[in-house]
């Protein structure tokens, strides 16, 4: 009962007590301070405790209930719901079902049997990982900090670390001073904190059609409505983005302007300018998630929305995951300085702060210069496997009905299937020759879409690419000959996530 005791409702707010109880119970929840098929407080004992009526409680667990959170048993009480633990870190496979290895599939992941070819994963492969480097200035750390490198930070994030932040920003032309950089465990966690601080249960959030599937599972989990725009080769379709704005007062818009996931699109100048202008015109916070804008090899322009950004409208997400250590979950935002209070209370309540050490190596690695040397190399490397997918796909894709847009950067390919074909029957079917892809329907909202599927070529060294897809093509050209009527979508079928 004491978790329950420390819930504060504002009786002075617009919002109705039962919706402020649900959204603290439900945050209880998720944060697992209660546990599951734990019994919540009685009704009367709980409207006592929080001095309101029963009437609000009675409406709280009625609608906590409704979203699946908790369940009822008749004469006994009201009972915490278990609740699966959907990983939305990390790249999601998702728990499609490979036919007998479904059960294998657990948080997200999938098994990866011997001589598989992987398209499905757009993290870096283990040997690109600056270890040695990492080793040495761990030790200078260690040497230099003694224990202190293992104390808590401030929840904002180690200084020294936001001071060199300052000046890596301004090589990507975003001028901002140490006092706006929050320090956040990875890209997840900044799309969650953002979440807590601003989105409330059935608020409208704009995003991208398709989109991050992590971005996705994070404002549903906040109880919001996910309004999809659809995005084309150059980016969201700017007149139903203003239309859907004015209708739907959004709460934030989702946008991944570089490189996009997981289509690979990249936004116009222009378009990145009018979308400025909307959220000046509009009033609403740009949520712009940097997913790999330091991929740039064919692009003219990879200009970040926070580098246009004059009206203090854009909150910036940056993670290194890509482009370092994914396991360091290490990246930061940058903040609109009226809403610094909101982000960092919103933090401190996920993990009170990032781990000091991480922060310490990684503030050296980028005050040595160490960063700029990673990144000639990723991009090399990259670039290679870039160059000979383009190359593959060219040669092995281009009699196929299969409908594409190459991208000039970034990790991934993005292609479509005929009308009336579903890519996650493909996915199953590419499976049994040992290639594994991303069915494009985890990207959406609902499960509108099937015909489309992602390509990565974040973890296939070159001379798999070649092999990987010589294979899938084949695949393509057989599960395209099929009957149609094995292959069309059917409304009854839906993945599990």
């Amino acid at each position: 009962m004491d978790v329950y005791k420390n819930i504060s409702l504002d009786k002075e707010a617009s919002q109705h007590l039962y919706i402020q109880l649900f959204q603290k119970v439900r945050q209880l929840i998720l944060d697992k301070k209660v546990s599951a098929n734990e019994k919540l407080p009685p009704i009367r004992q709980l409207a006592h405790t929080l001095g309101v009526n029963t009437s609000t409680i009675v409406n709280a667990y009625d609608l906590l209930e409704k979203e699946g959170f908790v369940h009822k048993k008749i004469g006994s009480g009201t009972f915490v719901a278990p609740i699966k633990e959907e990983s939305f870190s990390g790249e999601l496979f998702e728990k499609y079902p490979l036919d007998e290895d479904f059960k294998l599939m657990d948080r997200g992941q999938i098994q990866i049997k011997e001589n598989m070819i992987s398209f499905a994963s757009a993290t870096p492969t283990s040997d690109l990982f600056p270890v040695e480097d990492f080793k040495r200035l761990l030790n200078e750390v260690l040497d230099r900090d003694k224990g202190d490198a293992f104390s808590y930070q401030e929840s904002q994030g180690y200084y020294p670390l936001r001071e060199a932040l300052v000046d890596y920003l301004k090589e990507i032309g975003i001028h901002t001073k140490f006092e706006n950089i929050q320090i956040i465990s990875g890209a997840q966690q900044g799309i969650d904190v953002i979440s807590k601080a601003f989105v409330d249960y059935k608020d409208t959030i704009i995003a991208e059609n398709p989109t991050y599937t992590g971005a996705i599972g994070t404002f549903k989990s906040r109880g919001a409505k996910i309004l999809s725009v659809p995005i084309e080769g150059d980016g969201i379709n700017i007149e139903l983005l203003e239309e859907s704005i004015k209708i739907h007062h959004p709460k934030l818009i989702y946008l991944m302007p570089n490189f996009q996931n997981p289509t690979g699109y990249s936004y116009s100048k222009e378009k990145k300018l009018k979308i400025i202008e909307l959220a000046k015109k509009y009033g609403v916070f740009i949520v712009e998630d940097d997913y790999l804008s330091d991929l740039s090899f064919y692009s003219k322009d990879n200009t970040t929305l926070k580098s246009l950004d004059t009206e203090d409208c854009v909150i910036y997400i940056k993670s290194f995951s890509k482009i370092f250590m994914p396991g360091l979950r290490l990246g930061f935002l940058v903040l609109p300085k009226k809403i610094h209070h909101k982000i960092l209370a919103a933090k401190h309540t996920s993990d009170i702060s990032t781990s000091g050490l991480n922060q310490r190596v990684f503030d050296l690695y980028l005050r040595q210069g160490i960063w700029k040397k990673h990144i000639e190399y990723m991009e090399k490397i990259y670039k290679e496997r870039f160059d000979q997918m383009k190359i593959c796909i060219e040669k092995y894709f281009k009699s196929l009905d299969i409908e594409y847009i190459l991208p000039s950067g970034g990790l991934n390919f993005w292609f479509a299937l005929p009308q009336g074909y579903d890519a996650d029957q493909l996915y199953l079917e590419a499976a049994k020759y040992n290639i594994l892809i991303l069915p494009g329907s985890i990207f959406f909202p609902t499960k509108a879409e099937s015909r489309f599927f992602r390509l990565s070529i974040a973890s296939v060294y070159p001379k798999d690419i070649e092999v990987g897809m010589k294979k899938l093509a084949q695949v393509l050209d057989m599960f395209i000959q099929k009957d149609s009527s094995q292959i069309k979508a059917s409304d009854g079928y839906t993945p599990l996530l």
